[in-house]
């Protein structure tokens, strides 16, 4: 057990009562998540623990301190901040990357706000869109795959590099027979885009969305029609691809035109296909993993940046799943 002192600077009380909570909750929260004790009198704080926990968590306060002049923190906020800076890594390795300040990370400026990776899992996924015309995010509900997909298609499209987003989605139900639903074609299919629709209206407004569906600038492509189509300068998201089939998947990877981008993201623990059907998510992991030009990113627990019990739920299924398949 070690104590370190840390004074944050500047003194202000507005933003020491910001950074500490409505009776210091987010010092109890850090507390918690990190395993160390925290006393404070004023801007003077001692932090008591393990010494990898000590050195991360005097790290994480400077950083909450200083988004203090700027943010309102909250309980969310405090957990993102883990996320990006990557405490799991921290206290496993007990040493700190310096990268961050080397190489800053990759930031899309929406209408709203901006938007980063949350970990090294996240950065890394966002620098490979950037650089690779066919990229796979793979991983656990609550791992930012969709979310940051659709990011870099907002951004893609606000800078011109493409003229219009294409969403897609296997129309496969989670366990439910849903049976016949109403309407024309897109509204059929918008049902399995929500997901990706929401964060379309976080990233842009509900408004906006709305006129550019109409004008066609972002679509609704469900993916059973994709075939002989050519995509061109557009950034196409393939989202639930653990539901498609060996032949869909193979289809929609060559659809791709000059100009284009796309991304497929999924979670191979959550295949709602029929037991007799391979899952086309799983069978191209191998088949193209030594393709140049393709990037994978694979998201574990650590990455879900949703309520903290999402990571301890993910990871109980997968330590119940491995318990299963151990001989």
């Amino acid at each position: 057990m070690i104590s370190q002192e840390l004074i944050l600077l500047p003194v202000d009380n507005n933003r020491l009562s910001n950074f500490c909570g409505q009776l210091d909750s987010h010092l109890r929260q850090i507390e918690t998540r990190l395993q160390v004790e925290i006393a404070n009198r004023g801007n003077q704080f001692k932090v008591s623990g393990i010494e990898s926990s000590v050195t991360a968590a005097c790290l994480l306060m400077q950083l909450l301190f200083a988004n203090t002049e700027n943010e309102q923190l909250s309980a969310e906020l405090i957990h993102l901040a883990m996320q990006e800076a990557s405490i799991a890594d921290l206290l496993a390795t007990s040493t700190i990357a310096s990268d961050a300040t080397e190489q800053p990370p990759i930031t899309i400026k929406t209408k709203f706000g901006l938007i980063k990776g949350r970990g090294v899992n996240q950065q890394d996924y966002l620098k490979k869109i950037v650089s690779h015309d066919i990229n796979f995010g793979v991983g656990p509900a609550g791992t930012g795959k969709t979310y940051l997909a659709v990011a870099c298609a907002i951004e893609a499209l606000q800078t011109e590099q493409v003229r219009k987003i294409i969403l897609v989605r296997p129309a496969v139900e989670a366990g439910e027979k849903l049976g016949f639903l109403p309407g024309d074609m897109a509204q059929k299919v918008d049902p399995y885009l929500r997901p990706l629709y929401d964060a379309l209206y976080e990233m842009l407004g509900f408004d906006r969305v709305e006129k550019m569906l109409e004008k066609g600038i972002i679509e609704v492509a469900p993916l059973a029609f994709m075939r002989g189509r050519t995509l061109s300068d557009a950034f196409i998201i393939l989202d639930e691809a653990q539901n498609t089939t060996t032949e869909q998947i193979k289809m929609f990877l060559t659809r791709l035109g000059f100009g284009s981008t796309a991304v497929i993201t999924g979670d191979i623990t959550q295949i709602d296909l029929p037991s007799e059907k391979m899952s086309g998510l799983r069978h191209v992991l191998t088949v193209l993993k030594e393709v140049e030009g393709i990037s994978f990113t694979f998201f574990n627990t650590k990455d879900v940046v949703r309520h903290p019990l999402v990571q301890r739920i993910v990871s109980a299924y997968e330590n119940y799943e491995q318990h299963l398949n151990k001989p």
